[in-house]
C-alpha cells in the first residue's frame, strides 16, 4: 500500500506541473471560454474524483461494498482521461511535451493501481464500512497528499466555473 501511496504522490506532483504548466500557462485554457469548456468539464470532473482519492487512501480503508465504489472511481478516472485525449486532440494543438508528460502520468497511474490491487482484494473481503488504514503511512505523505486533496479539489471548482462560462 505504501508504494501505492508514493506513485499517486508522484502522479499527483505530474498532475501539478501538467496544469500549471501546459493547461494554465501554455494552453490558458480557463480563458478560452467555449473552446476549452468540454476539456475544462473533463478536467473538473477528473480533479473532484482525484479529491477523495488523494484524501482518503493514505487515511481510510473502503472496505466491502465500499470498495466497489472506490473501484469505480478509479475506473471513472480512466474513462475521463481517455475521453479527455480525444477531446484534447479536437479542440486545440496539444504540444509534445505534454503528450509526454499525459503518458508518464498514465503510466505512473497503472502502476498505482497495480500496487493497489492487493490492498483492494483484503479490503473487499472485510464487512462493509470505512476503517482508519493502520498501514503505518508516514505522517509526511499524509499532509501532501491532503495538501494535493485540497489544491486538486480548487483546481476543479476553477475548471468547473471556467467551463460554465460559455
Amino acid at each position: 500500500m505504501i508504494a501505492a501511496l508514493w506513485l499517486l504522490a508522484a502522479q499527483g506532483l505530474l498532475g501539478a506541473f501538467d496544469t500549471v504548466w501546459y493547461h494554465e500557462w501554455r494552453a490558458r485554457l480557463p480563458w478560452k471560454g467555449t473552446i476549452a469548456s468540454r476539456e475544462l468539464a473533463l478536467h473538473a470532473g477528473r480533479d473532484f474524483l482525484y479529491a477523495i482519492i488523494f484524501a482518503t487512501l493514505p487515511r481510510i480503508e473502503w472496505r466491502g461494498t465500499w470498495t466497489h465504489v472506490l473501484v469505480a472511481i478509479l475506473g471513472a478516472e480512466i474513462v475521463i482521461t481517455l475521453t479527455d485525449f480525444v477531446i484534447e486532440t479536437y479542440d486545440r494543438s496539444v504540444e509534445a511535451g505534454e503528450r509526454v508528460t499525459h503518458a508518464v502520468m498514465g503510466i505512473c497511474y497503472g502502476a498505482m493501481l497495480a500496487m493497489l490491487i492487493p490492498t483492494l482484494a483484503r479490503w473487499s473481503m472485510r464487512p462493509t464500512g470505512f476503517a482508519l488504514s493502520t498501514t503505518g503511512v508516514p505522517a509526511g505523505l499524509r499532509i501532501a497528499m491532503m495538501l494535493m486533496a485540497i489544491g486538486v479539489f480548487l483546481s476543479g471548482v476553477r475548471d468547473a466555473v471556467a467551463a460554465m462560462k460559455r
